[in-house]
């Protein structure tokens, strides 16, 4: 084999490798695995109202606006961000203002006060929005702290979750209700802003957030239910699935979305699912706990928006 031949088997030996090296490193990139939820300070120091007072401070003094705060149950607090950089970012994807909001939260345990928010770059993922948050995420860590990502034992790759379904058969971010319907968007804020108010259907306001250009905005609302044992409720449905040492609360609160005079809600199916997606089908500590949640959750979000109920 004479040097000219060497150096072009060399050459070629030494692109098959960095082809396969960078093929890995892609490969290594997406199965990075996600979690919902990031777990900021595992016991803070100080009582509930102290503790929910040095979070609001750190958030509004690093550039997030607090947007909305309400307590579902005892000795919790979740706090609603948004600034205007979630919002820009959310204004870029088709239904993107689910994502134009995160949510901080502040629960007393047994083993202490637990501050947590909800990982931004996993939402991303979910709600199927361009780029993936990672610069909020840093803020956030920088801001509050960063123990570790909880949720799922194994979490989910970008992938799984852009695609995400709990079972077969089971609805995608892409299914929604349609639970009204009106002529315009300023005449559909109008009309719901009236309803919240009188908390028809156990739903009362936590927060609106608008996306800047552009005829979207994002509404969350408490769920009280007309009773404690309301399926639809709040503190029903959490204590039933949120059984775990470190809490999801920020799974709270639920949301829908009015787009060009349109208000939609995601399945309660997907939108619980990817905030426990390893939540088991049966069980005490189950999707068969709750198994009404899905039905009541429509039925009372359809009263909140002034839709008309399925007979």
């Amino acid at each position: 084999m004479n040097n000219k031949n060497l150096k072009q088997n060399i050459a070629s030996v030494a692109m098959i490798f960095l082809a396969f090296v960078l093929s890995t490193v892609i490969s290594i990139a997406d199965e990075v695995r996600y979690k919902p939820f990031v777990l900021a300070v595992g016991k803070a120091t100080g009582d509930m109202a102290q503790v929910v007072a040095a979070t609001q401070k750190k958030l509004t003094g690093n550039g997030f606006e607090l947007v909305g705060q309400y307590s579902p149950y005892p000795d919790t607090t979740i706090l609603v961000i948004s600034n205007e950089q979630l919002r820009q970012h959310a204004g870029q994807s088709s239904m993107g203002a689910y994502g134009a909001i995160l949510r901080v939260t502040i629960t007393k345990t047994a083993d202490g006060t637990q501050v947590s928010y909800t990982n931004p770059t996993y939402m991303a993922h979910v709600y199927r929005m361009q780029g993936d948050l990672a610069g909020i995420s840093t803020k956030l860590a920088a801001t509050l702290g960063s123990e570790k990502e909880y949720g799922p034992e194994k979490g989910l790759t970008k992938d799984e979750l852009r695609d995400y379904q709990y079972k077969w058969l089971m609805p995608y971010f892409s299914d929604r209700h349609e639970l009204a319907s009106y002529k315009t968007q300023q005449l559909a804020l109008e009309k719901i802003e009236k309803i919240l108010a009188t908390k028809a259907g156990g739903a009362a306001k936590v927060y609106r957030v608008d996306l800047p250009d552009k005829e979207e905005s994002v509404f969350g609302v408490s769920l009280a239910g007309p009773s404690s044992n309301d399926c639809s409720g709040d503190q029903y449905i959490m204590s039933r699935i949120d059984f775990k040492k470190i809490k999801s609360t920020g799974h709270l609160p639920y949301e829908f979305v009015v787009s060009k005079g349109k208000v939609y809600a995601l399945f309660a199916e997907f939108r619980i699912a990817i905030n426990f997606p390893d939540l088991s089908m049966v069980g005490s500590n189950s999707f068969a706990s709750i198994m009404c949640a899905p039905a009541a959750i429509k039925s009372a979000l359809t009263k909140a928006v002034g839709g008309k109920e399925e007979i």
